[in-house]
């Protein structure tokens, strides 16, 4: 069967990978230790390489799949095991229809890669565990003290919803079409509650409005305080008045956007 392009399908074909990315969903946190948990969803299952290993870990799999030929073939490469497949475009797939604890596994599509994040982690009902192939940029993004980056608007984001983990790194030529471009496994464990709110959340976006230009000239774009201000709360609250968005913490903005209103 021929991928489609327009779909961004790239079809992972090495087990090792493909058993390690099942195996790290399995793999529970603490917190999780006293649910029974049985169910695994998968976004994009495709041909079904990874949904046959998380079926050997998992007592049932949902399977949301976007392309219907894929979808109506995949139960028949896996008769008698309890996969049920979902035709649907997972950023519209009602997640209030899982009805048990369950974690979440995929190689996803680049292009649809921050969607789906935050749909899972603002989701009522978040998994216990997410574990995805993604573009390895945008995990390392994701995850910028590990990767040894600069934070950026969709790591605090996440920060605030999830502790986050660096998994392997599968290069482009395990892919059945090779992308452009390496993947790497990003693992995120839902917090109980979130760290902080929306209103916060919409602060430090905004204070990315322009990530090259100096913290203070952004907050003074879209605050009530000049610029010189700013600087006067930021050298108050301790911060370089020099600094960038991206040198601050979650902790740093949250007691920021406290101070500044």
């Amino acid at each position: 069967m021929k991928n489609k392009k327009s779909l961004g399908q790239n079809w992972l074909k090495d087990r090792p990978t493909l058993e390690a990315i099942a195996d790290l969903a399995c793999d529970l946190p603490e917190e999780s230790l006293d649910k029974e948990i049985g169910l695994c969803v998968e976004i994009g299952p495709g041909l079904g390489t990874l949904t046959s290993s998380l079926l050997r870990r998992f007592s049932e799999v949902i399977a949301v799949e976007v392309d219907k030929e894929l979808a109506s073939n995949l139960p028949k490469s896996f008769p008698g095991k309890n996969l049920k497949v979902i035709n649907a475009d997972f950023l519209k797939y009602d997640l209030e229809e899982v009805k048990e604890p369950y974690v979440v596994a995929g190689n996803i599509p680049y292009y649809i890669t921050t969607p789906i994040i935050e749909k899972l982690l603002t989701a009522e009902n978040r998994p216990e565990k997410i574990v995805l192939l993604v573009q390895k940029e945008v995990a390392d993004k994701i995850c910028p003290i590990e990767s040894k980056l600069n934070n950026s608007s969709l790591s605090l984001f996440v920060d605030n919803y999830a502790e986050t983990h660096l998994g392997p790194i599968v290069t482009k030529d395990n892919f059945t079409p090779p992308p452009k471009v390496d993947s790497r496994v990003i693992i995120l464990t839902p917090r109980r509650s979130p760290i902080s709110d929306k209103i916060t959340l919409d602060f430090i976006h905004k204070s990315f409005g322009n990530p090259r230009k100096k913290l203070s000239a952004n907050l003074a774009a879209f605050t009530n305080h000049s610029k010189s201000k700013i600087e006067d709360i930021l050298e108050d609250l301790g911060f370089n008045v020099n600094a960038r968005p991206a040198d601050l913490s979650l902790q740093d903005y949250i007691m920021l956007a406290k101070t500044i209103k």
